[in-house]
């Protein structure tokens, strides 16, 4: 039983086929990361049978798709080359932390969301739902920053590849009232073995309360799945109640729970 690593996609979704392919949502960090990730990885049993994947980004963060525990707790790195955080379903993250020997802290609590049967919201916000174009690049680019700093990232100083990337592409949209002035966006990632995940989802706080976000989660819903995503997802920080009861009235069920650490120190 061992841990395998590459830096080759195409290797990497070859070894790992049946595990992606069975968990999609489950995986969809790494699925979504496995094209930009510095090194991926797979957890391979005696029966040859793959029960654990990663993705280990150039900022030494560490993604673990669906891994059990104890694949998790066999990880290891060679010294200085260790992850600076890691991110994944809560027991195989504390699994793999506690057998590091590393001191390490709780940065952030997530749940994962599929979406069931898809509802629109109630009562429905004023105005409607577009595709973004190449004209909304600034102002995407500053909500996104913005965005950022609400989540307790540290804001990139260039946005712009970022957008025009899902503007190019048709995955980002605009709410904007009836008068036509923009109040709130949403993005979904490629739709990769079926799955797309939402994410950027942001009103600036002088346009909250308005429902506006919740039409553009339902209308960038509506894009993944005319793009042929069968597994529509999304994470909540478990600390904001206001978004995970928004997500629940908009159709989306929980997957499971997921836990974000961060590394303080060398091993003891």
């Amino acid at each position: 039983m061992t841990w395998h690593f590459t830096e080759d996609p195409a290797a990497f979704r070859a070894a790992a086929a049946s595990l992606l392919a069975a968990e999609p949502a489950r995986n969809t960090a790494v699925l979504t990361l496995m094209d930009r990730a510095d090194r991926l990885g797979w957890w391979a049993g005696p029966d040859g049978r793959v029960t654990g994947v990663l993705a280990l980004s150039p900022s030494g963060a560490l993604d673990l798709g669906a891994t059990t525990e104890d694949a998790a707790l066999a990880l290891a790195f060679p010294a200085g080359e260790e992850p600076v955080e890691v991110r994944g379903e809560t027991a195989a993250v504390e699994a793999y932390a506690k057998a590091s020997g590393r001191p390490w802290a709780p940065v952030v609590r997530m749940r994962l969301f599929r979406l069931g049967r898809p509802t629109p919201p109630d009562p429905a916000p004023a105005g409607r739902s577009r595709t973004a174009t190449e004209a909304d690049a600034p102002l995407v680019a500053d909500w996104t920053r913005e965005f950022a700093t609400a989540i307790g990232d540290e804001p990139a100083e260039d946005y712009t590849g970022f957008v025009a990337e899902r503007i190019s592409e048709g995955r980002l949209v605009l709410w904007e009232t009836p008068g036509g002035r923009a109040v709130s966006m949403a993005a979904v990632s490629r739709t990769i073995e079926g799955q797309a995940r939402v994410h950027l989802v942001y009103t600036p706080p002088a346009e909250r309360g308005n429902g506006y976000a919740a039409g553009a989660t339902e209308a960038i819903g509506r894009v993944a799945a005319d793009r042929g995503a069968t597994h529509v997802l999304l994470f909540t920080d478990l600390s904001n109640p206001t978004s995970n009861a928004l997500y629940q009235r908009l159709g989306y069920r929980p997957v499971t729970d997921h836990l974000g650490v961060e590394f303080t120190g060398a091993a003891r």
